[in-house]
């Protein structure tokens, strides 16, 4: 029995996945503000390591975009620093995941291709995976990537965060961390449209978590104000986006209001997806859309926007997932899954 576990460091969360003879056993997520220092990834191994037996013989197959956070001088130093703690933390062999360079030795030198790569992780695993054409749809806390592939392989040449930002293939969205002000730069309001407040008062959580689509589960962070995640103090928050208190309308205004700001947010992530889509020439009406992340509540619209063909679930139909409680686990940790049975298969 070979026990490997799957890592994605991310600069607000750490993702894990334990692989054992090829299924995915078992998929957790942890806080981890990683720009507050380096600690808060030293706690979050450490709750990793009680909750999974890890020896010199454990594979550790990792990835990571927490060396982009302004902790470190540059990401070079960030993925030198996040390698070095792993493997001070970590029993067993570190593989860290650099796309076409494979798994290299020395992750210090490949640092380039280390670097910001776990879409790559879910894109490449998910295109061996499918027949066809189609496009992830990773939609996370923080951001969406939307990768076309066809027949195996992956369509984008790009493999910078830069490279993807001009292409559309990377969308600085997600469902919790982003501040709402980000979403439109006006939002409609009794049948009329407003200009935003551009305040850190509200982010997207308190949007679909009014709404009931945010699993608490998912919902790690604090919110702008560091008050409660109960519906009045959400819908404070709402309110202060334009200028109101939650007392100035109806539980139902306020519940219409952040639909307002849903529709704005599927329509940018919807205009992006056609961009890609149009960018690889896919033929819609033939191509699925691969959902993962914890925004996957936005699959059906964002397919049905852009006139995809059909919708697949990462986690319930590519992970391996050993119960339907992992399999909804890996939907929201995908790299982490990807990452761990891509090495799995290269160790067979």
């Amino acid at each position: 029995m070979t026990s490997l576990i799957g890592w994605d460091v991310g600069g607000a969360h750490l993702k894990a996945s334990r692989v054992v003879d090829g299924r995915t056993v078992d998929v957790a997520q942890w806080a981890c503000p990683l720009w507050q220092g380096l600690d808060h990834l030293v706690s979050a191994l450490a709750q990793a390591r009680e909750r999974w037996p890890m020896d010199a013989d454990t594979h550790h197959a990792v990835t990571m975009t927490g060396e982009m956070t302004d902790l470190f001088e540059h990401r070079e130093a960030g993925v030198q620093g996040i390698a070095a703690l792993l493997a001070e933390h970590l029993p067993g062999r570190l593989h860290f995941f650099a796309g076409e360079a494979g798994w290299p030795a020395d992750a210090a030198a490949a640092w380039t291709q280390i670097a910001s790569a776990n879409w790559l992780a879910t894109a490449r695993h998910a295109a061996s995976e499918l027949d066809g054409e189609g496009v992830l749809v990773d939609i996370g806390s923080t951001t969406t990537d939307l990768i076309a592939f066809r027949d195996g392989r992956l369509l984008t040449a790009a493999r910078s965060d830069v490279e993807r930002l001009a292409s559309g293939e990377l969308v600085y969205q997600g469902v919790v961390r982003t501040p709402l002000c980000a979403l439109a730069a006006r939002i409609g309001w009794r049948g009329r449209p407003l200009n935003v407040m551009n305040e850190f008062f509200a982010t997207v959580a308190d949007v679909y978590r009014l709404r009931g689509e945010l699993d608490p589960a998912h919902d790690l962070y604090p919110p702008a104000d560091n008050a409660g995640k109960d519906l009045p103090a959400t819908r404070k928050r709402l309110a202060r986006m334009i200028g109101m208190d939650a007392r100035d309308a109806t539980d139902e205004e306020w519940l219409a209001f952040a639909g307002e700001w849903r529709a704005a947010q599927v329509a940018e992530l919807a205009g992006q997806l056609r961009r890609v889509v149009d960018l690889h020439g896919l033929t819609p009406h033939r191509a699925v859309a691969v959902g993962a992340g914890c925004g996957d509540f936005l699959l059906g619209d964002l397919a049905a926007a852009a006139g995809l063909g059909g919708m697949r679930s990462y986690g319930r139909e590519l992970a391996r997932a050993a119960s339907p409680e992992v399999a909804a686990w890996a939907q929201v940790c995908a790299p982490s899954v990807a990452v761990a049975l891509l090495l799995d298969r290269e160790l067979r």
